[in-house]
């Protein structure tokens, strides 16, 4: 046996140990998802003219072309069974596809980047970290920047998107492989009009949807159903109690319950405007006001709100009357009326009912109105009942 042949032996040896230490490397990490730059060694299961298969740790087999089979003379390499060593490049749309480890392909060259922003394909890449208005982006071995703005539509917790893979679009590249500039926002955008279309064709008013309140401003909510797409609740429907602000009764990231009140493109945006107050299934309580609240009923209520003509009194959740301050001011209590503020109790009576105009009009319930006045004499030595006898002889003369 010749030096070289012992050596080769010794070679070979070695080779198969490292192979196998990698093999055994490789089955630690059965069950475990694949993302893209994992390396594994896999079984060759079907070799066609076009792909192979291989075995992963995961219930999924790899795709790989089988040119990556290949010697430098185009004559296949491998044979069903041999196990390589591959790195994933891809895994969209359930489908994992892997290159062999050192090829071209597994290092993702920047040819495949100049393709994909020629091409405006989506690339993955993992924030590796936060810096000066931005973002680094780990893309195909490459480092790539996403603007703050760029990210998604409002950045609160730069933190959280760092280690964490997303799809971008390539909207900066550079030949020699620097000033790569990315974007997560332009795929967000896409997706959105693509949501925005299906709902139009899918949805009609009347329709109840579940969502998240994503942003609460004066004069309502805005909620995210779960098709992605995002609508605005008035203040007026998201009760049916007055309130000033919205963010009396919700607060970013609840879950509601919504009716579809309509949707329409305006100015190529889509308007969609959406109730909480009328999802509830319970219906218009202002419809019960005749039954619940006839005319001259005492009621206890509270003041929801305190104005220099009166007080606004809520009798029951969507019920609230107004009582004028010239229903009090003459009355022996007017100072317990006077020193009223918000929150506090008050008995009050339904005095007018204005149902058209869903308003109701109080007063002071009898066994408070002091009528005393009406028994008092006056100068002229007529009593009450005197001045109204004088008034029927003027009036008969």
């Amino acid at each position: 046996m010749s030096k070289r042949d012992v050596f080769g032996d010794e070679l070979d040896t070695k080779a198969k140990t490292d192979f196998a230490s990698l093999f055994e490397q490789s089955l630690g990490g059965v069950g475990k998802k694949l993302t893209t730059g994992d390396a594994f060694i896999g079984e060759l299961l079907t070799i066609n003219k076009e792909e192979a298969f291989i075995s992963t740790s995961t219930p999924i087999d790899a795709m790989i072309l089988t040119s990556e089979l290949l010697d430098d003379e185009k004559n296949l390499k491998y044979k069903v069974g041999d196990r390589i060593e591959v790195v994933v490049v891809s895994t969209k749309g359930g489908e994992i596809r892997v290159a062999k480890k050192g090829s071209k392909k597994s290092n993702a060259d920047l040819d495949s980047l100049e393709d994909a922003y020629d091409m405006e394909l989506p690339v993955e890449g993992r924030v590796t970290e936060v810096c000066n208005g931005g973002f680094r982006v780990a893309v195909h071995n490459k480092t790539a920047f996403c603007p703050v703005s760029q990210m998604d539509y409002k950045v609160q917790d730069h933190q959280s998107y760092v280690d964490k893979k997303f799809d971008f679009i390539i909207t900066q590249f550079d030949p020699k492989g620097r000033n790569l500039v990315v974007s997560r926002r332009k795929l967000l955008d896409q997706q959105k009009v693509e949501n925005e279309g299906q709902f139009l064709e899918s949805s009609k008013a009347g329709d109840i949807f579940s969502g998240m309140v994503s942003r609460i401003e004066k004069f309502g909510a805005f909620v995210r159903l779960e098709n992605g797409v995002e609508g605005l609740v008035h203040i007026s429907e998201v009760g049916w109690s007055r309130i000033s602000d919205p963010s009396e009764v919700l607060h970013v990231g609840q879950n509601v319950t919504t009716k579809l009140l309509r949707s329409e493109e305006v100015d190529g945006r889509l308007k969609i405007s959406l109730s909480i107050k009328q999802a509830g299934g319970e219906g218009d309580p202002w419809m019960q006001v005749p039954e619940r609240f006839p005319l001259k009923s005492t009621h206890k209520g509270q003041v929801e709100k305190k104005e220099v003509y009166g007080l606004f009194v809520n009798l029951a959740p969507g019920i609230t009357g107004l009582l004028p301050k010239s229903k009090w001011r003459d009355s022996v209590d007017h100072q317990m009326y006077e020193t009223r503020k918000k929150g506090d109790s008050i008995e009050v009576q339904v005095d007018e009912i204005l149902f058209e105009q869903r308003k109701i009009s109080l007063g002071i319930p009898a066994e408070f109105d002091d009528q005393t006045w009406k028994s008092v004499t006056v100068k002229t030595g007529f009593s009450n009942s005197g001045l109204s006898g004088l008034a029927d002889l003027v009036k008969k003369k």
